[in-house]
């Protein structure tokens, strides 16, 4: 598989803001006990595959706010996300940004049509990442069907992903897209002690309000509705809990007002 990959990169400018910790032999925990392997490509390797995994990667930490992959920079290296989470977005000429994604525990970041990033990626809170150089996945792709298979899987989720956010900014209304987006989020591998209806959205209002195509105000005012509906509870600023998710079903689907 030796096309490029966009989420995230290690380039000239993207290694000033992220700190590789060493080599993953000397400091991750074996890749069978890493919590992140049941969400990620790497949890289609068999446990004998591991150390040549492991052997090839390093660790790398990203702080709040670094961009770690710069649209249009050279696609030299990708990674898998094992703590934190990271937005993805696109930038227009004249600076106007569109997010079109989000990275959670396991993503594969840095799928792409060509050698170089296709958007640009940063991070919403601390992140580690396992990252492996161009020729280092070559070598495993080489040497493993599975891994084969697992990023094409990875790279077929992307693509209906798209195809539901293209519908979502073209047909939908704004309760549908924000019950849409906290239905999405449901899927999302959630941090230890968060569990079901409870779900983390770790990313700013804004950054929602961005990814739907509506406003700030807007998002706020429809949480808000869901919430005095009793659809949803709103915790505290970071966490949602679905009370009604047939209702939210519904409403995402454009099936009740």
């Amino acid at each position: 598989m030796d096309r490029g990959v966009a989420t995230a990169s290690c380039t000239e400018t993207a290694a000033a803001q992220i700190r590789p910790v060493t080599n993953a032999v000397e400091s991750l925990l074996p890749c069978w006990q890493c919590g992140a392997r049941s969400y990620g490509v790497c949890g289609g390797l068999a446990r004998p595959e591991l150390p040549r995994l492991a052997s090839l990667v390093t660790v790398a930490k990203a702080s709040r706010g670094k961009i770690f992959i710069h649209e249009g920079a050279s696609a030299e290296h990708f990674y898998i996300l094992i703590q934190g989470s990271a937005k993805l977005y696109k930038l227009l000429p004249d600076g106007r940004r569109q997010i079109i994604g989000f990275g959670y525990v396991g993503s594969f970041l840095g799928l792409a049509d060509s050698e170089n990033y296709s958007f640009s990626a940063e991070a919403i809170e601390p992140m580690r990442m396992c990252s492996l150089s161009r020729r280092s996945l070559q070598s495993l792709l080489s040497h493993s069907g599975a891994l084969q298979q697992c990023l094409l899987e990875v790279a077929i989720h992307e693509l209906a992903l798209a195809q539901e956010h293209m519908m979502l900014l073209g047909r939908k209304t704004t309760i549908e897209r924000v019950a849409s987006f906290l239905l999405s989020q449901t899927k999302c591998p959630q941090p230890r002690g968060v569990l079901p209806p409870r779900i983390r959205l770790p990313m700013a209002r804004g950054d929602i309000a961005d990814y739907l195509g509506v406003t700030l105000e807007t998002i706020c005012r429809t949480i808000a509705k869901l919430a005095k509906r009793g659809v949803i509870a709103i915790p505290n600023v970071h966490e949602v809990v679905i009370l009604d998710p047939s209702r939210l079903a519904a409403l995402a689907k454009g099936d009740c007002a």
